[in-house]
């Protein structure tokens, strides 16, 4: 179902009009405005892994290129951390528990907009992930960048009978893009809880004992169990109540978040696997951008106790000023990238 959703979505792409093609085009183009579309998308559908199956969708049929979808990805990756903010709230009602349960969100959140900080200028000044991923590509499938573009992708299994089938019978573009992107969503959905449950089930105090012994046991678990659910926002959602109940540190479960970010890149891959040049490309976009944030911030301890400082100092504001989390949410996820968007559009028409 999963790999069916991406065959159908990468062919209603391709047979969008050609003013809704151009019109993504050109709103991607604008690297500010790509990477507030990622952040916006993936917090209104609350899951970074179908918003990078999306622009992977996007680029195979060519609507975008590798350039453009690279700060989309980064705006991705901030966008998903909006779950494990609001799950926070459920707290809201015991001053203490919301403030370790909040500061455990938003360790989440920090992380990627300190990467996307460090990344994004790279990226704007020297394409600096997107061309390392033509590279690596390159390298892995051994066939130079130009060449690939015209080749056609191989497939070890071939959706494209059966989307041809499902096509001929619903052949309005719009439509099949809109249902492959809801079949995508539920396939994720229904992954990730039947996969939560079976993780979590009886065995939380195992889980409580061994997975957040050290710092690198602790971000391998977050890798492995992000990589299997397929969704580092429900990952990431799972510790917070293990700190609001004191029974987990925010220093032993940031290395886990951190890890949870590289796992959720396994999404990408998975809907690339038989797919083409460009495909891999994004996939390792995905996977470079995380990377590098463990790189970043995993070896050195004092860089890690920047992110929790950050983190109890805004949860200590917000458990004395509730209202500062929702302007948080609102003014973070929504307001500033759909204000960015619409001026930075309007600034272009002028």
């Amino acid at each position: 179902m999963f790999l069916f959703s991406i065959d159908l979505m990468s062919d209603s792409f391709k047979h969008l009009s050609k003013e809704a093609i151009e019109s993504i085009l050109k709103a991607a183009s604008n690297p500010f405005i790509g990477l507030f579309i990622g952040l916006l998308i993936t917090a209104l559908i609350q899951s970074s892994s179908t918003s990078t199956t999306l622009i992977v969708a996007a680029v195979a049929s060519g609507s975008i290129n590798l350039v453009d979808a690279v700060p989309m990805i980064m705006g991705a990756n901030i966008g998903t951390t909006i779950t494990s903010t609001i799950i926070s709230l459920s707290y809201i009602g015991n001053r203490e528990q919301f403030r370790k349960a909040l500061s455990a969100a938003v360790v989440h959140d920090f992380f990627n907009i300190l990467v996307v900080m460090i990344l994004f200028p790279l990226e704007l000044k020297y394409e600096f992930l997107s061309s390392m991923a033509d590279k690596i590509s390159s390298t892995l499938i051994g066939i130079d960048a130009t060449e690939a573009i015209h080749q056609a992708p191989f497939k070890l299994i071939d959706f494209s009978p059966i989307t041809s089938l499902y096509t001929s019978i619903i052949d309005i573009a719009i439509i099949n893009l809109l249902f492959s992107f809801l079949l995508l969503f539920a396939s994720i959905k229904i992954l990730s809880r039947i996969i939560s449950k079976l993780l979590i089930g009886e065995s939380e105090e195992k889980l409580q004992k061994y997975i957040f012994n050290n710092t690198g046991m602790s971000f391998l678990w977050g890798t492995f169990v992000t990589s299997i659910i397929q969704s580092s926002s429900i990952s990431t959602s799972l510790v917070i109540p293990f700190v609001a109940t004191d029974k987990i540190s925010l220093r032993k479960i940031t290395p886990f978040i951190i890890g949870a970010n590289v796992g959720t890149t396994i999404t990408a891959f998975i809907a690339v696997f038989f797919k083409s040049y460009e495909l891999v490309s994004i996939a390792i976009v995905h996977l470079t951008f995380n990377i590098i944030g463990v790189m970043i911030f995993l070896p050195f301890p004092w860089l890690r106790e920047v992110l929790t400082k950050m983190a109890e100092k805004f949860s200590a504001l917000a458990s004395n000023y509730r209202f500062t989390v929702i302007i948080y949410i609102l003014m973070i996820f929504f307001i500033i990238p759909f204000c960015l968007i619409y001026f930075t559009k309007g600034f272009e028409s002028l």
